[in-house]
């Protein structure tokens, strides 16, 4: 036997063989999918599913009157339909990002949408308030697990040199889907059957299963990550979310700490929270990977995300409130103001992408623009009087169709560049957590500060008036409370104006100190 035969009979080679057969290469996995019309067409399928939740919710909150008269439900009970929706949605946010892991992203995200219409189509149509509330809840769960999966698909399947443009979509739920709740709820309330409120979502609904159902692709199913699930994480982290989202939106109405129900929401939900997030910190596969706010752009990102954040509800807030108190508009008269700002930022967040899409460009100076933007157009808001009206708000909002995306579009630029694919659930996780989370203490701080300046411009105006009696009867005390209650609300809106400019201003500062410069993605 020859030497070259020992190690093909060794090997189990035939008998008579010569030489021996060099093992088969193992067969190289799938890369990722190319990117063409059919996954354009699932993220256009997401991002309609995203923007469906956004104006479901914001719709919803504004026609809350006309939902409340309609099905008999009283003030206290309708804040909390608004409250569990918002808590539920915040805590689908955060853990929605392992679940796409888990069960794969077509998936979960077809599960979540076909659960978000379902509930939204039942909900008209409960027979009492506990379930109206479950079925919120639900609906809530299933919508606040949609906007994690936009971002995870523009991360994933968009090329380098167009994903400044998926993020640019995402960026579109963010300051296009609030603006246009207002309109929204114009037309349901003033021209349909007030069932329409929840029942919009229908149609675009199942658009949005058709387009994702064709266009992203099927992933196998991990369920070999349920060997090492976070369940101490999870059950910490939802009640500790829900509370504290629980807490913020029912704060003013209760009296904040004053309540000892709110005092418990807020302080065990921090407490719970902090456990949380020490328990995150060792999990080998946790919800929330702590471990990233070492990137200095991330957290930079995250920080300014909410103060952005902030001073966009405000944005939204103000205009409508203070003419609904002053001139008692409303939302169908409101909405021309509303959608000034929401349909020319269909273009301006394209052309945004576009500048941060150039290597020449640092988009730490596209930020600070739009926040200087956003300042100027606060410092403008403080200005209002009495007898402003909607067309004295015009030139607000101009300047935000290009302030917003020029604040919003940089940030998810530093939050997700630089990061390594496994990290992109991850980052989605923190990203839209946050934004969740600052929404809500947007409203709640927002509803605060205007309960304490109203107190306060009420007290000083009743001191110059000698605490004139404004109530009694006649034509001339009726007058006067009228305008004393304007010139409180007028007061009232300016400062909150002057308080979002200041903040706006702060985040300039911030840039600089925190941020580092990063290019686009096709230059790296």
């Amino acid at each position: 036997m020859s030497a070259a035969s020992v190690p093909a009979a060794a090997a189990g080679a035939p008998a008579g063989a010569g030489h021996s057969i060099p093992p088969a290469a193992a067969p190289k996995p799938p890369g990722p999918p190319t990117f063409g019309l059919r996954i354009a067409t699932g993220l256009a399928g997401v991002l309609l599913a995203v923007l469906m939740a956004g104006l479901n919710e914001n719709v919803t909150k504004v026609a809350l009157a006309d939902i409340r008269g309609a099905m008999g439900i009283g003030a206290d009970e309708g804040s909390w339909l608004l409250a569990v929706y918002a808590a539920a949605s915040v805590c689908a946010m955060a853990f929605a990002p392992w679940c796409s892991a888990t069960f794969s992203l077509r998936r979960f995200t077809l599960a979540m949408l076909a659960a978000f219409m379902l509930f939204g189509a039942l909900c008209p149509l409960a027979p009492n308030l506990s379930t109206l509330m479950l079925l919120r809840t639900l609906q809530g769960l299933a919508g606040g697990a949609l906007p994690p999966m936009l971002m995870t698909v523009a991360l994933r399947f968009l090329p380098p040199h167009i994903k400044l443009y998926g993020l640019a979509s995402y960026a579109l739920t963010a300051t296009v889907g609030p603006t246009l709740g207002t309109p929204l709820a114009a037309l349901w309330t003033e021209y349909t059957p007030w069932q329409w409120t929840f029942w919009q979502i229908i149609p675009p609904c199942l658009l949005s299963m058709a387009a994702v159902t064709w266009g992203l692709p099927q992933d196998p199913l991990k369920l070999e990550r349920f060997r090492q699930f976070d369940w101490l994480g999870l059950l910490l982290g939802l009640p500790a979310i829900s509370m504290i989202v629980l807490g913020l939106s029912l704060g003013e109405r209760m009296d904040w700490m004053e309540s000892g129900l709110i005092a418990f929401l807020l302080i065990g939900g921090c407490l719970l929270l902090a456990a949380f997030l020490v328990n995150e910190w060792s999990h080998p596969l946790p919800f929330f990977k702590i471990q990233l706010l070492a990137n200095r752009n991330l957290t930079h990102a995250l920080i300014t995300l909410a103060g952005v954040l902030f001073v966009l509800v405000a944005a939204t807030r103000l205009p409508s409130s203070f003419l609904a108190q002053v001139h008692g508009y409303r939302p169908l008269q409101t909405a021309p103001l509303m959608l000034m700002v929401a349909l020319p930022q269909l273009l301006a967040l394209v052309l945004v992408a576009a500048l941060c899409n150039i290597r020449r460009v640092d988009c730490r100076w596209v930020l600070a623009g739009g926040l200087a933007l956003l300042a100027v157009s606060k410092l403008l808001g403080a200005a209002a009087t009495p007898e402003w009206t909607r067309e004295n708000f015009y030139l607000l909002q101009s300047l935000q169709i290009l302030a917003q995306p020029m604040a919003v579009i940089p940030l998810l630029m530093l939050a997700t560049s630089g990061l390594a694919p496994q990290d992109g659930p991850f980052a989605s996780a923190w990203f839209n957590t946050i934004k969740g989370f600052a929404a809500v203490l947007a409203g709640g701080v927002l509803d605060y500060m205007g309960g304490q300046r109203s107190h306060f411009h009420a007290q000083a105006l009743a001191d110059h008036l000698g605490n004139a009696p404004l109530t009694m009867s006649g034509t001339v005390p009726a007058l006067l409370a009228r305008q004393f209650q304007h010139q409180v609300a007028t007061l009232t809106t300016r400062d909150i104006y002057l308080a979002m400019a200041m903040m706006a201003a702060a985040m300039i500062v911030l840039i600089p100190l925190v941020a580092q410069r990063i290019y686009p993605p096709r230059a790296a």
